[in-house]
């Protein structure tokens, strides 16, 4: 998708309408909406009605937490109304506040499922490093004011990679079934004073990343040897691992799904790190056993319609 690509303020969009959004989560309690507390998912849902004339429920690909940020958060709803692309775009943005924005609208298909049908997830985890705190951009970075040594946390973080327990990175009130889960990559690099941690799994369990990310922060600063991470991860006791990191240096910046669902590419966020040049969809998914079973279960689906059809 070109980032001047025109919005059709012609045709009609009905049916299931993906969104990618955007926002600066800092002044929300997260993406689900609450009765107590404002949310990313209540304002988009309150936009959305206004444009549509009608209520609108979105399912969204990723439940970011308090305080956490999205370059490409990926929703859908059933259009309970007709409107073109750009009322769903820019007609549901001008109903929003400025923290929150709509990127694109396209029509998906009836199965498509936002949080059901992603196969990978991606995460950055951007800190600033050094001796003072930043005055700009500060909500949308962590800081840490001893250096880090990138290339020591990244070296640290490989043992991570693959198919593992991640019990040790779990938060106590992780209401997840399993708590396994298939990290695809994780890369911890250094851009001046900015230290990023790029993450992508089939799915996270609760605070995993800000667990992780703190974990690596202590071994990057040498509070703890590189082999502590692989030993945290053995044990899988999440009291012995490192403090959660602050959850201002989180930003979701992507989902896969498969390919029949041809979602607009976007360059990767946030916007701090544009210049890696980077977009959404570039990198292989994996196949690990989540995702062989889960390709296994969408073949026996389509079979079985294909069955139907021709009874």
């Amino acid at each position: 998708m070109s980032l001047f690509a025109k919005l059709d303020e012609r045709t009609p969009l009905t049916g299931r309408i993906a969104l990618g959004i955007e926002y600066e989560g800092t002044a929300y309690c997260g993406w689900q909406r609450l009765k107590h507390a404002p949310s990313v998912q209540q304002a988009l849902e309150e936009a959305l009605a206004k444009v549509a004339r009608a209520p609108v429920e979105l399912s969204a690909s990723g439940r970011t937490d308090t305080g956490v940020h999205a370059s490409r958060q990926i929703a859908h709803f059933d259009a309970p109304s007709a409107r073109t692309q750009k009322a769903w775009v820019m007609g549901v943005n001008a109903n929003l506040p400025r923290d929150i924005r709509v990127q694109w609208a396209v029509p998906v298909s009836s199965d498509f499922h936002s949080r059901a049908s992603a196969i990978a997830r991606r995460y950055r985890y951007v800190i600033y490093n050094g001796a003072r705190a930043p005055a700009l951009d500060r909500q949308l970075l962590a800081w840490h004011r001893t250096p880090l040594d990138a290339a020591r946390m990244h070296q640290a973080a490989q043992v991570l990679v693959g198919e593992h327990d991640f019990s040790a990175f779990r938060a106590a009130r992780c209401q997840s079934s399993t708590p396994w889960r298939h990290l695809h990559f994780i890369e911890v690099n250094r851009y001046g004073p900015l230290v990023v941690i790029d993450v992508q799994a089939n799915a996270f369990l609760h605070h995993m990343i800000r667990n992780i990310a703190g974990t690596l922060i202590a071994i990057g600063d040498q509070r703890y040897p590189v082999e502590w991470c692989g030993e945290l991860l053995a044990a899988g006791v999440r009291a012995d691992a490192g403090a959660t990191a602050p959850a201002s240096g989180l930003h979701f910046v992507d989902a896969r799904y498969a390919a029949r669902e041809e979602l607009p590419a976007m360059p990767l966020g946030p916007l701090a790190l544009a210049f890696l040049g980077e977009w959404s969809g570039e990198r292989e998914v994996p196949i690990g056993h989540y995702l062989e079973q889960r390709r296994a279960r969408i073949a026996e689906q389509l079979a079985q319609a294909q069955q139907e059809g021709q009874a």
